[in-house]
């Protein structure tokens, strides 16, 4: 089965001026990402601002994100909803529609305890023959999925195939690399604030679901590499130290405002925002240009 490894990009969903999903700009951002050398996607997740977006926007999105990708570059989409049904329908349409994989969450707010977040895992687990994964966020979703509920998951899933952590504890990743051994590809959240990407790799780990990719798509590639040899090591290591400031930049505020500004910035589209999120404006702004231009990504990047 397919298994994410390397670098999976995390992608927002561009707006257009009338506020509706703007699909040329999507095939823009796609296509950039295939020709940086970034290893799948992940799309409708946080960055992709999925709960400002309605069921059928949601649909039309995998609709004609499979019709863009397939046969190019995986992708992964996120079955996240607020009940164990909805995200059941959600991972059931992904799959007739040719999806390459569904990602699972649990749900937001309800803050239910460890046997009823397995409850709901395995349900929606059971429900698909796609490769799925789970995203563990409790920073955003108010539960942790412990690594003996993700041991218990992938014991009875064999098309449970990802664990993308994002939290901060390596006694986590330890654990369920531990328990689950190569049953899984761990990949890891780069929000800096956290900095388990070298934890990770040095544990065995297999990449980095990232949203720097969006941005500094050759270079977050490069450091998303498994370490299968010291090279890699080397050049992991001198990357992600290098590329740090940037990703402390880009995470200054939630996902996606601070990348839409980035890649406007770049003269990509990467589109307004929807409310209650406001645009990236002011000092923060011209400090994020500043950094931009003197790390040499505008020049590398720009399209305009």
């Amino acid at each position: 089965m397919l298994r994410p490894t390397g670098s999976w990009v995390a992608m927002p969903t561009p707006f257009g001026v009338d506020g509706k999903v703007d699909f040329g700009a999507f095939k823009i951002l796609i296509d950039r990402q295939i020709a940086y050398g970034t290893s799948e996607l992940f799309v409708l997740g946080s960055a992709g601002e999925v709960t400002l977006l309605e069921l059928e926007e949601k649909k039309e999105i995998v609709r004609q994100v499979i019709k863009m990708t397939k046969g190019r570059i995986p992708v992964f989409f996120s079955c996240a909803a607020l009940s164990t049904p909805a995200s059941v329908d959600f991972a059931r349409f992904c799959e007739s529609e040719g999806a390459d994989g569904v990602i699972f969450t649990i749900p937001p707010y309800v803050m239910i305890p460890q046997s009823s977040a397995f409850v709901h895992l395995d349900t929606c687990m059971s429900a698909t023959s796609l490769p799925c994964g789970i995203y563990n966020n409790p920073t955003r979703l108010g539960v942790n999925v412990d690594p003996e509920t993700i041991k218990k998951l992938a014991d009875l899933h064999p098309n449970f195939v990802t664990d993308k952590e994002a939290m901060p504890s390596v006694k986590q990743l330890v654990q369920i690399k531990r328990l689950c051994g190569d049953k899984l590809n761990i990949l890891c959240c780069d929000y800096p604030t956290y900095s388990i990407v070298i934890p990770t790799l040095a544990l065995g780990g297999n990449g980095t679901a990232n949203i720097g990719g969006n941005i500094i798509p050759e270079e977050a590639a490069a450091y998303s590499r498994p370490w299968t040899d010291m090279k890699i090591i080397e050049e992991c290591r001198e990357g992600y130290f290098k590329w740090y400031p940037l990703l402390q930049e880009l995470y200054a505020l939630s996902n996606p405002i601070v990348i839409k500004a980035a890649l406007n910035i770049l003269g990509l589209p990467g589109g307004s925002l929807r409310k209650p999120y406001e645009d990236y404006t002011g000092p923060h702004f011209e400090r994020l240009k500043t950094m931009m231009i003197e790390m040499g990504v505008v020049a590398k990047y720009s399209v305009k």
